[in-house]
């Protein structure tokens, strides 16, 4: 399923106090306050139409897949399937057979570091990332490093949040023999320039892996214009159900791979002599599956696509574009992150102000933004702080809640004082 409207469509306006609507849990009360939940580059809240997927799979189809020839099993065989032909048109995939269904984007980084990179790497070699970089695009690579002698080379940013992209191009230098660089910071919301990239590391011949976790939730997507070699998402963040996900890659690479997890379902034949494997993507699937989480991910990708991305991007921009001046206007608060082209996240701090206490007094007056270090604990040191509070927008948030979040930081300031 293509993740553009037809440009008959695009023309309808959408009531995005409607599609609101769709997401049960945003019409309760916190600590009795109106739920406001902007903590979405956490996790997404799901619409009904997920819910009532997964519902429906244990209510009418729960079988397990490809193995049996009964009713049931070929249904859920059909919906988890159905998966990864949703995720291969969501992402522009070349083929279904180029994406491999994952529990997450730590999951398929973790398939790429020990089924592709482990057996290249040797002694001297270097993995080079950013300084923005999650923890599932650094400690996959410092673990094979330390497996093989090999080292992780760092791209810099400015303090903007912005990466240095001459240094990143610089840093491509011939030890390198893979990279890593997510598309969105799940912190500073910078939106790399990932083709760009790409295009710097396909010159040397260096394989570019891609996080993509808060870019598909926000963005359209077409990873063979990227011109990555991998493209990890995470479908949590996409209003999927959670340990659902998806590996793309070339489809060479895919075929050259050595499995990375062995059992049932991934294999042709077993001997005690040997094993011979199945194709690519199942070669990577061992085991039963999520698969009434996948039958939410097929259902989480019909809707996103149902409003379109496009759509999505600029409705997030709007919401940013309103969040920001209203917060910068608090007196002593910091914003983390000020790329020009940045997503729907704002990390920031209030001077003498710690963190989790501001985010405990939040939730307290209903809203739900995360504190911590976010899974970046080298991107809070480069910025010399301990954690940030983050609120993250979605297409589900409204005006009114930027409005109910900034009275609420006014009103916990006072107590503070």
């Amino acid at each position: 399923m293509s993740a553009a409207l037809p440009a008959s469509m695009r023309a309808v306006p959408i009531d995005w106090a409607k599609v609101r609507d769709d997401f049960p849990i945003l019409r309760r009360k916190v600590h009795g306050k109106p739920l406001v939940y902007l903590d979405s580059a956490n996790t997404s809240q799901k619409p009904r139409q997920v819910i009532e997927a997964v519902d429906e799979f244990y209510r009418e189809h729960n079988a397990n897949v490809s193995r049996a020839v009964h009713q049931l099993s070929e249904e859920a065989t059909a919906l988890y399937e159905g998966a990864r032909t949703a995720m291969a048109g969501f992402l522009g995939a070349g083929h279904r057979d180029e994406i491999v269904l994952t529990s997450g984007t730590t999951m398929a980084t973790n398939l790429v570091a020990y089924s592709f990179l482990l057996p290249r790497l040797k002694p001297g070699d270097a993995v080079l990332v950013t300084a923005m970089e999650h923890h599932a695009d650094i400690v996959p690579w410092q673990l094979l490093c330390k497996l093989t002698g090999a080292h992780l080379k760092v791209a810099p940013i400015r303090e903007s949040g912005e990466l240095i992209v001459e240094k990143f191009v610089a840093a491509l230098t011939p030890e390198v023999k893979f990279a890593g660089v997510v598309h969105v910071s799940n912190v500073l919301g910078t939106i790399n320039p990932v083709k760009e990239l790409a295009r710097e590391c396909r010159r040397r011949g260096i394989p570019l892996l891609v996080d993509g976790s808060q870019a598909a939730p926000h963005l359209p997507l077409d990873v063979k214009s990227l011109g990555c070699d991998f493209y990890c998402v995470t479908g949590h963040k996409m209003c999927g159900p959670t340990g659902t996900g998806a590996l793309w890659a070339r489809r060479e690479l895919l075929d050259a791979m050595p499995p990375f997890f062995g059992g049932g379902e991934m294999i042709r034949t077993v001997s005690f002599e040997g094993t011979t494997f199945a194709d690519a993507p199942r070669k990577f699937e061992a085991g039963t599956p999520n698969i009434a989480g996948f039958a939410g991910l097929a259902a989480a990708v019909e809707y996103l696509s149902g409003i379109g991305m496009d759509r999505i991007a600029a409705r997030e921009r709007e919401l940013l574009d309103y969040a920001t001046p209203r917060l910068l206007a608090v007196r002593g608060l910091r914003i983390f992150g000020t790329a020009p082209e940045k997503a729907a996240v704002i990390s920031f701090l209030i001077d003498g102000v710690h963190a989790h206490d501001l985010a405990t007094l939040l939730d307290h007056e209903g809203v739900a933004v995360r504190s911590g270090h976010h899974c970046a604990h080298p991107l809070m040191q480069f910025y010399g702080v301990a954690a940030t509070c983050r609120a993250s927008l979605a297409f589900y948030n409204t005006e009114a809640e930027i409005d109910a979040f900034v009275d609420a930081i006014g009103r916990v300031r006072k107590l503070l004082a």
